[in-house]
């Protein structure tokens, strides 16, 4: 590739510097991987410190080189697992914490070409020097770049002016960050707060960012100027540069950077003749799925393909879409699906005109818009304070006041409708201000018209210049992927505020009527969920392993005399009685006269200190063991080593192996066919789609990362869908999004009428999936029941809020309706409430009153529980 012009590169700068001489290093390796060197270095960049770490394995071969770029508060330590399975996998990779994060120096300039951009170059110059990275010519290294978020825009923003950059993988990214923040002039006052906030303050920006910040958010309206400083900041400014192959990862739970972000850049580095993949995954800033082990899969093969000129490489399909949250009628299963198609079908596809009915409708901004509409609550979607709490308060996100905004209405849908794409409706708006806000939505109501859906959240605000003389107005709403199902109403609203943007302080009335009746859904027909594909089976395979695995299955399925089955008992998946287990020559119990039942569809937490029994009684109830007393029933059979009860039983304890040579779905496949039952009976797509182990499955499993391991032996367990799912630490290796998945798998499985018990130290883990508790200490059962019995009765919610509350806000707080009293603490706001209360009622009074909420959960903890009941042995 051609060298960088000198206006791409700072003229005069100075060359990369490594202060810290040749750094540190570590080297890791497992399971007889090689091993990964991590070396961290100082670099000297122009007077800023960036912190960075390099990733090798040993050996003199010439090997691709790739940059990883962190998210936005951040820093380079949260890449360290992904630049060590690509290091594992043959690349040279370099991650670095950006200015004003991590370890690094300098000010945050929002991926300033002068200064973030301009750091990316230098690292470049600095790979090409290293002995292991493979060049196309001098000075040129082979080189892609990848990131989520902030780090998804330095990608971009890479290629565009550096020529060496071969190939990106951006994620959850902006194209136009004036755009995004000011979507059609209307200032997204709460992410561009986070922003800011996320970061430590509005001082450790560049002070013209600073300045900016000040100015909009005072007066509530984008200027020129603000908006000018962001768009040079964006990858658009330099849209027609990026002619690299990009894989663009978006998010469809993303009120910060839309599907029309992604959009616009596929749309526009297409035209420049590049190679362009688009993947919509399930998550993103707001929540959800992000699919971290699928994701980073996808990630590998696209370099594998245009780094190391790997044709045989499996890139993925030109468009690909997860789709969740639905049940599969054939078997109850819980979906995460792949949807697929040829080519990116864009935004506006295939429409389908749905006719909408209403009058013209007359509503209100009320003075200094408030109380605001509610949609999503930008910022606090992926912690365990933010939405995953509210959510398990029974919290609808969703609210519109009364003489706030104007709706139209379909008829009932005829069949089932499809909506992939941004859906479009024109209206006549007029206003009694010359300028008016309005927040465009596309509600999906039940038949009954009892519930409506906001699909991921997500509404298009609208600024409507020289609305006082009336003005059709074409809405573009926001791009999702969502089914309607047949029966169901489609509801466009228009309401005058929204909690995540500034509207209008003055009043205003709003006169809105249908300037025709066509809502246009596009339908994308070309985007088909695909059958998983078979690989080639290594038919070479010693069938010596598939002999002795039948000889120790039918050796374990000898007769044995056992207790006739309780047909009372039948339905219930499990009862213990009297548990007794003392190992030859121990001192005291392992397991003592325990006793507990555990019925269909809960998640029952096994909790304990080291020693307290747990896994001695889960190996029992695998009949692994043989208890010295008492009795297991499983669905009213008892348990002896090779009853036949145990097919409806799936476990996963003390780990799993695999044969590492073979991809993930051929270890399943040797698995079960190993037990003789038939292969019908595997159900193995439905456990992958709950274990959500996506395109990997393809891959050799010594390829594999230590949280995708975990989770291909969790499938392993699921394989036939047991309905009795027993998991001994499930999180083990797992990276806090790997868990957060975790979690889900477990609640969305039992709520199909199955019932999961699952061993595990994470006690918030066990508090937010568990639905049951078994407590044991010293091998005795201490305390069962509900996780909300053995907490606490719920009346008292700690407030967490991002600023400290007044005295006198704390006062109103205490006199609201159903609150019995409110107090302020070191951590929030202290609510008890009274008989009346509820917590949805009371998040609802706290917006009112502008408390800016930061999470709301149960005043104690489930650590604190159990630290009382094994009285602090843990």
């Amino acid at each position: 590739m051609r060298r960088p012009s000198p206006r791409r590169l700072l003229a005069g700068a100075a060359a990369v510097a490594v202060l810290a001489g040749a750094g540190t290093w570590t080297a890791v390796a497992s399971d007889g991987e090689p091993a990964v060197r991590e070396t961290a270095r100082t670099m000297d960049v122009d007077g800023v410190k960036l912190d960075t770490s390099y990733f090798t394995t040993a050996g003199t071969k010439k090997r691709p080189a790739v940059l990883l770029a962190h998210g936005f508060g951040g820093s380079k330590d949260d890449l360290k697992g992904q630049a060590e399975d690509l290091a594992r996998d043959g690349y040279a990779v370099l991650t670095w914490s950006a200015r004003g994060f991590g370890k690094s120096t300098g000010k945050i300039g929002l991926n300033d070409p002068k200064a973030e951009v301009a750091d990316v170059s230098k690292l470049i110059d600095w790979l090409a020097k290293q002995p292991q990275v493979e060049l196309d010519k001098t000075g040129d290294p082979r080189v892609g770049v990848a990131g989520g978020s902030y780090g998804g825009a330095i990608s971009l923003l890479a290629a565009g002016y550096d020529n060496r950059v071969d190939a990106i993988a951006p994620s959850i990214t902006y194209w136009n960050l004036a755009d995004a923040l000011f979507p059609d002039g209307v200032f997204k006052k709460l992410w561009t707060g986070v922003f800011f906030n996320t970061a430590g303050g509005c001082a450790k920006f560049e002070p013209a960012l600073c300045a900016m910040y000040d100015r909009v958010a005072e007066s509530g309206v984008p200027d020129a100027q603000a908006r000018q400083l962001l768009e040079e900041r964006s990858p658009s400014a330099v849209g027609t540069r990026i002619k690299v192959p990009t894989l663009l990862l978006q998010g469809q739970t993303d009120s910060l950077f839309t599907l029309a972000q992604s959009d616009a850049a596929a749309k526009a580095i297409k035209a420049n003749g590049a190679p362009v993949d688009v993947d919509w995954i399930a998550g993103g800033h707001d929540g959800g799925n992000l699919e971290s082990d699928r994701v980073q899969s996808r990630v590998r093969t696209w370099f594998d393909r245009y780094l190391k000129d790997d044709k045989s490489a499996d890139t993925g399909p030109a468009f690909r879409i997860t789709r969740t949250g639905g049940i599969d009628s054939t078997d109850g299963a819980a979906q995460l699906r792949g949807a697929s198609a040829a080519e990116y079908p864009g935004l506006a596809n295939d429409t389908r005109t749905v006719r909408l009915t209403g009058a013209q409708q007359t509503f209100t901004n009320p003075p200094g818009a408030n109380p605001p509409a509610i949609s999503a609550l930008p910022g606090l979607g992926a912690g365990s304070g933010g939405l995953s709490q509210l959510s398990s308060l029974g919290v609808g996100l969703s609210l519109d006041f009364p003489g706030q905004y104007a709706a139209f209405t379909s008829a009932p849908t005829r069949d089932d409708l499809r909506v992939t794409g941004s859906p479009t409706a024109t209206v006549h708006v007029k206003s009694t201000t010359d300028d008016a806000v309005l927040f465009a939505k596309v509600y999906d109501v039940s038949a009954d018209g009892r519930t409506q859906v906001l699909p991921s959240q997500l509404v298009t605000p609208i600024r409507v210049t020289g609305a006082k003389a009336g003005k059709d107005v074409t809405l573009t709403l926001p791009a999702i992927d969502h089914r309607i199902e047949k029966g169901h109403r489609l509801r466009l609203v228009l309401a005058s505020t929204d909690l995540g943007y500034a509207s209008p302080a003055a009043a205003a009335t709003y006169t809105v009527s249908l300037a025709g009746d066509a809502l246009k859904i596009p339908t994308a027909p070309d985007v088909k969920t695909a059958a998983s594909a078979l690989p080639a089976w290594v038919w070479w395979l010693p069938l010596a392993g598939t002999a002795v695995a039948a000889a120790l299955l039918l050796t374990a399925r000898r007769r044995t005399a056992t207790p006739a089955p309780d047909p009372d008992h039948s339905e219930v998946p499990l009862q213990i009685t009297g548990l007794t287990k003392k190992y030859k020559g121990g001192d005291r119990y392992s397991v003592r006269d325990l006793t507990f039942t555990v019925e269909k569809g809960q998640v029952l937490g096994l909790l304990g200190p080291n020693g307290a029994g747990k896994t001695t009684t889960l190996r029992m109830l695998m009949g692994l063991i043989k208890p010295d007393g008492g009795e297991i029933r499983v669905f009213g059979h008892a348990i002896r080593p090779g009853a036949p009860v145990l097919s409806r039983v799936g476990a996963f304890v003390e780990g799993a192996g695999f044969l590492p040579h073979l991809s993930g779905r051929e270890n399943l496949d040797l698995y079960w066919r190993a037990t003789g039952r038939p292969a019908e009976d595997a159900h193995m797509d439905e456990a992958l789609e709950i274990a959500g182990l996506g395109d990997a499955l393809a891959r050799a499993v010594r390829t594999y990362s230590q949280g995708m391991r975990q989770r291909l032996a969790i499938a392993q367990a699921m394989l036939g869908l047991p309905d009795l799912l027993i998991l001994d630490e499930p999180t083990n290796g797992l990276d806090p999004p790997q868990i957060r998945e975790m979690r889900e798998v477990m609640i969305r499985y039992a709520a199909q009428g199955r019932t999961v018990i699952v061993s595990s130290h994470l006690l918030s883990e066990v508090e937010q999936s568990c639905t049951h508790l078994v407590v044991m200490d010293r091998g005795q059962l201490v305390q069962a029941g509900p996780v909300a019995e053995i907490v606490g009765s719920g009346d008292t919610l700690l407030v967490g809020t991002t600023t400290p509350v007044e005295e006198p806000v704390v006062e109103k707080i205490a006199a609201l309706p159903g609150i019995a009293s409110a107090v302020t603490t070191d951590d929030g706001i202290l609510v008890r409430l009274g008989p009346d209360g509820t917590a949805k009622r009371l998040i609802t009074e706290l917006i009112r009153l502008d408390v800016p909420v930061e999470s709301v959960g149960p005043h104690r903890r489930l650590e604190d529980a159990f630290l009382t009941l094994i009285g602090g042995s843990a």
